[in-house]
């Protein structure tokens, strides 16, 4: 009976943090952005106002009407198109690349955790070493090698944040690992996956959770960049970063056309670094109690992550 009561209890403390980030500004804003820019990006799968990649020399320099909402380019192509096409680029990227990014990071922070102390060092003299090298520069290594394209953005980025993710959550999987019950799980016999992933990951995913909205963030803007110097996506694709570089040439003469890529990169990058910064205070009970009226601070009481097991 006690166990079917806690239940509830278990569920309200395990999603009030989603109530607290809407109830920040920042995280209200950051949630909007991202449903947007990904509402955007499925419609465009299906309808786009016309051929993103479509050429009509009639229809160039048009100024925003309503037959081109944003106007066009100096090949015709409608821009709004051009944008819906490049959110589609972009969530492709910032997802493709978070999950490579996750998975690599927590196989190095398990391996810089689990593993026996000789390991451990090397691990994390590995994981120093990895996160020396930028991000753009073995992107910029693997393409000259295989090519630009949107994979090499994908596996560039998410093994550049993936150290990232390894360096920040390794320190939380050791703290974690000194709790009691993980000394219980041992002794009832548990493995160390199942140990990773029953009680380790839970209690780390709170800190998982914000360095990964932070590092999609960043993929977002290394896949815009990339593909601005030409190691991304082609110039067939439709990309942010391409047809900012395609309109740059002109910014004196059509300067609303470069705008809007732009701005659609800075919304998008600015929405995920905010909704990072909302979900660490959401997470963070030293941040969110402080500023949440209908949970204030209680000195007599301290958090616990391991709770969460």
């Amino acid at each position: 009976m006690s166990e079917i009561a806690a239940r509830p209890v278990a569920a309200r403390a395990r999603w009030h943090w989603l109530r607290q980030l809407w109830r920040l500004p920042t995280g209200r804003f950051g949630l909007i952005t991202v449903a947007v820019v990904g509402l955007v990006a499925l419609v465009s799968v299906f309808w786009t106002p016309y051929d993103p990649i479509s050429i009509d020399v009639n229809a160039r320099w048009q100024l925003p009407s309503l037959a081109h909402l944003l106007g066009t380019d100096g090949t015709g192509r409608d821009i709004l198109s051009l944008i819906m096409g490049g959110a589609r680029t972009t969530v492709f990227v910032a997802i493709g690349s978070g999950i490579i990014a996750s998975v690599f990071g927590i196989v190095l922070a398990a391996l810089g955790s689990l593993t026996p102390r000789w390991a451990r060092e090397s691990m994390a003299v590995f994981i120093d070493i990895l996160i020396a090298f930028p991000v753009l520069l073995i992107a910029m290594m693997i393409s000259s090698v295989w090519g630009g394209s949107l994979w090499v953005v994908i596996w560039s980025v998410g093994i550049g944040f993936g150290v990232s993710i390894a360096r920040v959550t390794r320190p939380e999987l050791r703290r974690v690992l000194q709790s009691d019950f993980i000394v219980a799980a041992r002794s009832s016999g548990l493995s160390n996956t199942q140990v990773l992933w029953r009680h380790l990951l839970p209690n780390i995913a709170p800190v998982f959770i914000v360095q990964l909205s932070w590092s999609m963030a960043v993929a977002v803007l290394a896949e815009a960049g990339l593909s601005y110097l030409g190691y991304g996506a082609s110039p067939t694709e439709p990309s942010w970063g391409v047809l900012l570089a395609n309109l740059q040439a002109y910014i004196g003469i059509h300067p609303l056309a470069a705008v809007w890529p732009g701005l659609a990169i800075t919304i998008t990058v600015l929405g995920l670094n905010l909704l990072g910064d909302a979900l660490r205070e959401a997470t963070d009970p030293t941040l969110s109690r402080g500023r949440d009226p209908l949970h204030p601070p209680r000195a007599s009481i301290r958090h616990v992550p391991e709770v969460i097991s």
